[in-house]
């Protein structure tokens, strides 16, 4: 379990991970809103220094684990889109909902396990807070062939 002595940015560190840039919007809206104590983020893509970790299908050109890698990075950019709002990620009370759409062969039925990829790194960084309800969705195609996009809900602190 997480100790809630260290900051989510701490955590990030100790597994080799920081918070990237916000991700630059593939088309017209931003990556993220707030209304109250609510955060919402865009569906964020596997992006990583400008570009897409893979492209493809899910049980076709993209493994399970590689789908897998793309769904952390897309929580990690969602976590960036957070920070962009708030500031500071400590001010995250509870990861609310996550939405998983991975773009998958037709016969694929494995999208919790990719979404896994999201929830598990979301646990990790935001310890009990980070326990959330979740949806996995497989969809047939995703922005710039994108196997994988991601996206948040978070209630902060006021």
């Amino acid at each position: 379990m997480t100790s809630q002595r260290t900051s989510p940015e701490e955590r990030l560190a100790a597994m080799g991970l920081a918070v990237p840039e916000v991700a630059a919007p593939v088309a017209v809206y931003v990556p993220v809103v707030r209304t109250g104590d609510l955060v919402l983020t865009s569906g964020q893509l596997p992006m990583r220094s400008g570009e897409l970790m893979a492209t493809g299908k899910v049980g076709g050109e993209v493994t399970v684990e590689e789908a897998y890698a793309c769904a952390q990075q897309c929580a990690l950019n969602a976590i960036a889109a957070v920070r962009s709002e708030v500031g500071d990620l400590s001010r995250v009370r509870r990861v609310v909902k996550v939405v998983a759409f991975v773009a998958s062969t037709p016969d694929f039925t494995g999208q919790p396990q990719v979404a896994n990829g999201a929830s598990e790194l979301l646990g990790e960084v935001f310890g009990d807070a980070g326990v959330h309800a979740r949806s996995a969705v497989g969809v047939p195609v995703l922005p710039l062939d994108a196997p994988v996009e991601v996206e948040i809900m978070v209630e902060v602190a006021p």
